[in-house]
């Protein structure tokens, strides 16, 4: 049953997410979102990292997902590197991708309160299996009831067991910076994949289609202390479409200096999540958890994934009073 399991979520990765990256948290990541926030913070420099595990209550190697990242503001200019890692399932499908990254300040106005920014990436994904630890069709067998004999012949064909693919990414974001104002309006499209590039184990054109995220939201500031975040993302890639609703809550503790953060995320048809964190001084820490509603709930009892995501920000001196940061 476990092996009919990891099939299953082998094929929903193939043909849902065209075996990219995929987190909860996805606004927690900046550079993962869009190229384009790419240096846009108050300080000298960020470092993020982010972890996710997923499956783990239907599959005995539980999918992975890490990222760790790096961006500075250098004037109008973003500069930021990314390493992430994807691995799923019993024949260890890896992919290890690094991007560097950079992006664009445009102030619409002379009070430099609404910003657009625009983002360029690039860079590498190594993607890799070990074949022979994965059963086919062709090898199962009736006897004992049923079971894979990976002594027989699969009928597969593989070319090798890794690929190199080329990524171009690019990135469009407004927001408002304003803090004297009510309402922060923010919004960005990013497109991955813009080449388009050649993923294949066999010796088959099998190209990797663009996938865009159009994310829009705003900060609602309720009084100096209490702020109100709802958001939605929407992904695109081929005939896939992806619907997210979102919202955080943010309350700043004036005894301990500390943002307390909370909220949920509901994602159309596969689960909702909950998150948990704190930002205090140069530190944010956030905590998240998917419950599974989709038609998998069944087998995984709506256990889903458990997601961490840090930040720190390092801040030697004022920064330039153009870079204020996005309300996301």
């Amino acid at each position: 049953m476990r092996k009919y399991i990891t099939l299953i979520l082998l094929s929903i990765s193939s043909q849902n997410f065209a075996q990219d990256f995929h987190l909860s948290m996805y606004d927690a990541a900046p550079l993962f979102l869009n190229p384009s926030l790419t240096g846009v913070f108050e300080a000298n420099y960020r470092v993020h990292g982010q972890f996710r595990t997923q499956w783990k209550s239907v599959n005995f190697k539980p999918y992975t997902s890490a990222l760790v990242s790096f961006d500075m503001p250098v004037n109008k200019w973003g500069f930021g590197a990314q390493i992430q890692n994807f691995r799923a399932g019993i024949g260890n499908f890896n992919a290890l991708q690094g991007l560097v990254s950079t992006s664009y300040y445009v102030p619409l106005n002379t009070k430099k309160t609404h910003i657009l920014n625009f983002g360029l990436q690039a860079g590498i994904t190594q993607k890799s299996v070990e074949y022979q630890l994965l059963s086919f069709n062709n090898q199962y067998s009736t006897e004992g009831g049923g079971t894979f004999d990976q002594t027989l012949v699969s009928g597969e064909n593989f070319a090798g067991q890794r690929t190199l693919l080329p990524n171009l990414n690019g990135g469009i974001m407004y927001y408002n910076s304003s803090e004297k104002r009510r309402i922060n309006p923010f919004g960005g499209i990013s497109v991955f994949n813009l080449l388009t590039p050649r993923e294949t184990f066999f010796d088959k054109d099998n190209d990797l289609p663009f996938r865009m995220y159009t994310h829009v939201g705003a900060r609602i500031n309720i009084t100096e202390l209490l702020y109100i975040v709802p958001k939605i993302m929407v992904m695109n890639q081929r005939k896939f479409s992806e619907q997210t609703a979102a919202v955080e809550v943010g309350y700043f503790m004036k005894s301990s200096e500390t943002y307390l953060l909370a909220g949920g995320i509901f994602r159309n048809k596969d689960a909702a999540i909950l998150h948990v964190g704190a930002r205090k001084d140069a530190y944010i820490l956030k905590v998240g958890y998917d419950i599974n509603l989709s038609t998998l709930s069944l087998a995984s009892s709506g256990k889903g994934g458990f997601e961490i995501a840090f930040t720190y920000l390092y801040k030697k001196a004022k920064p330039s009073t153009y870079k204020i940061c996005p309300r996301l």
